[in-house]
């Protein structure tokens, strides 16, 4: 179990951070810093949509002493609990790193966490069995992003090209090399590479393509195809058919004109955002962090993050999930 006791030099950046927003948004003055209980959120990449997720959590989910705006216990987490957002490779890091208890939560794709706990794909002959999930946050979109001037129109026409699937233990990696597999996609020369350097090598011609697993709009995705330098590949047809058959935590979704001024919807596959946990968390510290995220005094912080976070809702969170519940979500679940 990874829960402790911290001093402030523990918290980390990010765990500063969040204080500090805490403070300078007039949620209260933090008057004691004797005695605190950490409780990290493995997210992925600073430059992805993960990170400022999970630091929006962090801070809606923290209970410093003294923090005026978690005088209803539903408001906040546990008294003492600092919540703090790390940055990681990815899904497939965070898996394991919450199973191993390495962690005590991570965000992580659903198609991810399906195969983690069914010991398949990547995580074949091992099986995550200490995972649990709180809540399934919001819909992810299959992006493929290719170059304007490689004339890519299909998954098919990827053939042959330079494409980067993102870093090697992340979700987008994991979920583009199914992709790929899906639409018998061969002789491609692949990369690992963040999101940032995939869009800095599309725009000087060094790749014809990268993959990015994410809520729509993506902010440096929005900036390529506005520019005219780049095309969202569709994903239909047999091949998305195959890779729903095929893997649990997949399902179809469109990105629609308005969401990056497309000329018309675009096709593709989701997955879904999860929140998960170690099995041995304390039942009360889980359903105190469950009760936190969807306190409707929240609501405005969840519409003030990151657009997909807009998604969040408690009616979808306990739905189609990949890996059980953790007892202290369920107990919040069934209590409502």
């Amino acid at each position: 179990m990874a829960r402790r006791t911290a001093g402030l030099g523990a918290l980390g950046i990010a765990g500063v951070f969040a204080l500090a927003v805490l403070a300078a948004t007039g949620f209260g003055t933090v008057n004691s810093w004797a005695r605190r209980i950490s409780f990290a959120i493995a997210t992925g990449p600073s430059s992805g949509t993960y990170f400022p997720v999970g630091e929006a959590i962090a801070g809606l989910v923290s209970h410093p002493p003294g923090v005026d705006r978690c005088h209803r216990a539903s408001v906040c987490g546990p008294e003492g609990l600092i919540a703090t957002a790390q940055t990681s490779p990815g899904s497939m890091a965070n898996v394991l790193a919450v199973n191993a208890g390495r962690v005590d939560s991570a965000l992580a794709q659903s198609d991810v966490v399906a195969e983690a706990v069914r010991g398949i794909g990547p995580f074949r002959g091992a099986r995550q069995t200490h995972l649990r999930v709180i809540a399934a946050l919001y819909p992810e979109q299959i992006h493929i992003v290719a170059r304007g001037k490689s004339h890519i129109a299909t998954v098919a026409e990827l053939r042959g090209k330079r494409i980067s699937i993102g870093p090697a233990n992340s979700g987008t990696a994991v979920t583009a090399r199914r992709v790929l597999r899906a639409y018998r996609v061969a002789g491609v020369k692949l990369s690992n590479d963040s999101a940032d350097s995939a869009a800095q090598k599309l725009q000087a011609g060094k790749i014809d393509a990268f993959f990015f697993v994410g809520g729509a709009p993506i902010a440096l995705v929005q900036a390529l195809l506005a520019d005219g330098q780049a095309v969202l590949v569709p994903i239909d047809g047999a091949g998305a058919q195959r890779l729903i058959a095929q893997n649990e935590g997949l399902y179809p979704d469109s990105i629609s004109p308005a969401t990056y001024s497309l000329r018309r919807t675009v096709p593709t596959l989701s997955t879904e955002s999860l929140w998960i946990v170690n099995d041995q968390e304390p039942a009360d510290v889980v359903f105190a962090l469950t009760r936190a995220l969807f306190d409707s005094s929240n609501r405005s912080l969840l519409e003030e993050g990151p657009r997909s976070m807009r998604l969040i809702s408690v009616d979808r969170a306990p739905q189609n999930l990949p890996a059980p519940l953790h007892p202290g979500a369920a107990r919040f679940y069934k209590a409502r």
